[in-house]
């Protein structure tokens, strides 16, 4: 299938480096921005941080705005390829492996690395505090009805990504078992709306360097270095497990999908970055593909079909996080953790970073049915929302380096059976370029 020249590149253009380069100048003005005025620095710092926060406000919304029909369209075009190609069981069993064999590590070392760490500190006083009010979560019988919505439409409003996703892959999967011509038309057509959507997230993505800096600076500015006061030590042990597991864990990875360290980093610069200050995978689900396929050499039917499914199943950053913040929250609060204890906090952190939302502190809320089960007391969920915006940039992007990695190397072990010789190419000439 013909390819537009934007996504037959292997290498970012000179372009496209200089605006990863001004993407982490904003990111690094940002930061020092709003760490100075939450110091005590002059109030010019506190008029920058408030004033550019309607830019970071703006930039978010106009990629949000992408995402949904994006995802949809990226969807049905990839799935109706592989579909009548034969590839797609070998993409999601690949792709599946490659999660389980991802998640677990991450909760491991989370688990593993804060157990340490309340080991060798001192007892704390357990705090005073009152937890937010937590709304009643779904069994998990519920959670599976859920997944087949009533309504796509509604769901789509909600932003509801992964009862979405449920409904676009069961049409997508129809649509490839119609005839030939009727499903060529489809593809083409998904595919074209998709080409139309990536050429405007192009445009979005030149505000990115100030719509970072407008993201970053007024919330540091409001928590600044009160998590280092608060919850500075749960805080860097999270951060240095979550670098500690890039290291071990995907830096290797990459490299059975034939990805050097160094081009896998520096080709996802703006995904990781836009998740850092967003906050949100599925705000970077554009740029991901972007970054996937422009930079990294990913098949375009592997990551349209693999990135936005990984933004609303897989985050390994997410897991790690809930993993350590068990441990945390069972030391604060004087709960005793034995052996069935932790197998117990692995496995329910195992289901529940399935069910996390990809938006900010979903991560945090989803903690409570663990929480139950080894009767810590919920309020501890209070003292993590309250500081937990830095944490979550750094989860988020690891999140969105797992999966643009699961993407790579499902794309590379399947690369062969994911062209599209069912579909005539006459049919989808006008497809990607």
């Amino acid at each position: 299938m013909p390819e537009s020249p934007s996504l037959q590149t292997s290498s970012p253009s000179k372009g496209v480096r200089s605006l990863n380069l001004w993407i982490a100048v904003g990111l690094v003005l940002g930061l020092i921005t709003g760490l100075s005025a939450a110091a005590g620095a002059p109030g010019l710092f506190h008029w920058i941080a408030a004033a550019s926060a309607p830019i970071g406000q703006l930039f978010i919304n106009a990629i949000r705005m992408v995402v949904i029909p994006l995802v949809v369209a990226l969807i049905v075009s990839s799935v109706v390829q592989a579909g009548q190609g034969g590839g797609l069981f070998r993409v999601g069993r690949a792709a599946a492996v490659a999660y389980i064999g991802l998640l677990g590590p991450a909760i491991a070392m989370g688990i593993g690395a804060m157990a340490l760490v309340v080991a060798l500190l001192p007892k704390a006083e357990t705090p005073d505090i009152i937890g937010p009010d937590i709304p009643e979560l779904p069994s998990v019988m519920d959670f599976l009805v859920s997944l087949v919505p009533s309504n796509p439409f509604a769901a789509a409003a909600q932003g509801a990504l992964l009862p979405l996703i449920v409904f676009t892959l069961l049409f997508a999967m129809a649509a490839s078992r119609l005839p030939q011509a009727q499903a060529a038309r489809i593809a083409t057509a998904a595919q074209d709306v998709s080409d139309a959507l990536i050429k405007l997230v192009h445009w979005v993505l030149w505000l990115a360097p100030v719509g970072v800096f407008g993201l970053i600076a007024p919330a540091t500015a409001k928590l600044g270095w009160a998590l280092v006061a608060q919850l500075g030590v749960f805080a860097l042990t999270v951060i240095g497990t979550l670098a500690l597991y890039i290291v071990v864990i995907y830096l290797p990875f990459v490299m059975l999908a034939r990805l050097s360290p160094a081009r896998f980093l520096g080709g996802t610069v703006r995904a990781a970055s836009l998740a850092f200050a967003t906050t949100s995978t599925a705000a970077a689900i554009p740029v991901s593909l972007q970054d996937a396929t422009d930079n990294l050499g990913v098949p375009d039917q592997a990551a349209d079909l693999l990135i936005p499914f990984g933004a609303s199943l897989f985050r390994p950053g997410s897991a790690l996080f809930q993993g350590a913040a068990i441990v945390f929250l069972a030391s604060l609060f004087g709960v005793e953790m034995g052996p069935v204890s932790y197998a117990t906090a692995f496995l329910a952190t195992f289901v529940i970073s399935l069910t996390v939302a990809p938006v900010p502190s979903a991560s945090v809320m989803t903690l409570a049915p663990a929480l139950g089960t080894l009767a810590i007391p919920g309020a501890g969920l209070g003292l993590l929302l309250a500081i937990d915006r830095i944490p979550d940039m750094f989860r988020s992007a690891v999140n969105v380096w797992g999966q643009i990695a699961v993407a790579a190397f499902a794309g590379q072990r399947v690369e062969a059976s994911l062209q599209p010789d069912a579909l005539s190419d006459e049919s989808l000439s006008g497809a990607r370029g």
